[in-house]
């Protein structure tokens, strides 16, 4: 499954963003996707994930609270709603997808076979 980001932009401290991510090739409804963002100079870290039956979701302490992870698998789409966003949310947003997640290593980057190019979320103090 190929996947595509989209949604990245420029936005106040405070604002909103809804990223998405595309999924073509095959069904995306027996994948669980994940979001992940990479700042500058530091590591890919772990945003939100959503399992593939849509009756699990987990977020990062960072932004528990602030974000919703969804999907629509007949759409063959998940998004990733950002409410107050802060400086520190700045970062290269990716989504990554398996059919092979161990649900205990879904904060992990390697348990993802399938990765998107990143959408760059600017955050303006």
């Amino acid at each position: 499954v190929q996947l595509q980001a989209s949604g990245g932009g420029l936005v106040q401290a405070g604002g909103t963003l809804r990223l998405s991510c595309a999924a073509s090739g095959r069904t995306f409804s027996g994948y669980t996707v994940a979001w992940f963002r990479q700042a500058p100079g530091k590591e890919r870290g772990f945003v939100a994930v959503i399992k593939w039956n849509s009756r699990a979701t987990f977020y990062a302490d960072s932004v528990k609270g602030r974000f919703t992870i969804s999907r629509d698998n007949t759409d063959n789409t998940v998004s990733l709603q950002m409410n107050s966003l802060k400086p520190e949310d700045m970062a290269n947003y990716y989504c990554a997808a398996s059919n092979r997640v161990i649900w205990g290593l879904k904060h992990d980057p390697g348990a993802y076979t399938n990765w998107g190019q990143g959408t760059l979320v600017t955050v303006s103090s």
